[in-house]
């Protein structure tokens, strides 16, 4: 879903970025927190990071401007929670706009808000009412990783269709046919990501089950009791 270099029309762009700005840098204070107080976790940061830059770079044509690919951020944003995936995502995209010519500095706004923003809250938020209804692990980061991307998919669609509304039926006449162009594509790379975060998390229960203790993935029977009092 990068949109590409100079497409949005300036003030599109400027806005975007604006609207970013906040998300990106309460979310460098908690990265910076996270790393003082926990060294130990670089090493899966890093790994959340680089499976954000992988999956993003795997694209598809899709829409004039954009296009398809998965997203990567489910797992950074149950690893971490949303506010450091939104640091870990602009990362990602601004090295893909560099390097790899995918996405753009002046559309760097419009995709950080949709992929590291609202793709991570969404499917974080996704995860975590399942976690609360005792829905297993693995069936809650397939919904969580599905949902990131997408949402992102979506606020996308919502972005081209502000800014190239359809002459005859406005906004929501090009909202829907960036969706639906969109959705071919992308329904099925969200399924595909979705069990490939699942792998991934298995893969790390079985490595790092210490620091998904700490970091809340895996409950201990104290961090149980607590999610049942919340709960009632």
């Amino acid at each position: 879903m990068h949109i590409a270099e100079g497409f949005l029309p300036p003030a599109h762009a400027i806005a975007w970025g604006v609207a970013s700005a906040p998300f990106v840098v309460h979310g460098v204070r908690s990265l910076t927190r996270e790393v003082r107080e926990h060294p130990e976790s670089t090493l899966l940061l890093g790994a959340s990071g680089a499976f954000t830059f992988v999956l993003s770079a795997l694209k598809l044509p899709s829409v004039t401007g954009s296009c398809s690919h998965p997203t990567g951020t489910g797992l950074g944003a149950i690893l971490f929670r949303p506010p450091i995936m939104a640091v870990l995502g602009t990362i990602t995209l601004l090295f893909q706009a560099l390097l790899l010519a995918h996405g753009g500095l002046t559309t760097l706004g419009a995709n950080v808000f949709s992929m590291a923003i609202v793709g991570p809250w969404a499917g974080y938020g996704v995860y975590r009412l399942l976690r609360r209804w005792d829905v297993p692990l693995m069936v809650t980061v397939f919904f969580g990783a599905f949902v990131a991307d997408l949402s992102t998919y979506c606020v996308t669609s919502v972005q081209l269709a502000l800014a190239f509304p359809d002459p005859s039926s406005g906004f929501l006449g090009a909202l829907g046919k960036f969706g639906s162009i969109f959705a071919v594509t992308q329904i099925p790379l969200a399924v595909s990501e979705g069990l490939l975060t699942v792998i991934v998390m298995r893969l790390l229960v079985q490595s790092s089950k210490g620091e998904l203790t700490r970091l809340g993935v895996l409950l201990t029977r104290t961090g149980e009791r607590k999610q049942e009092a919340v709960a009632r």
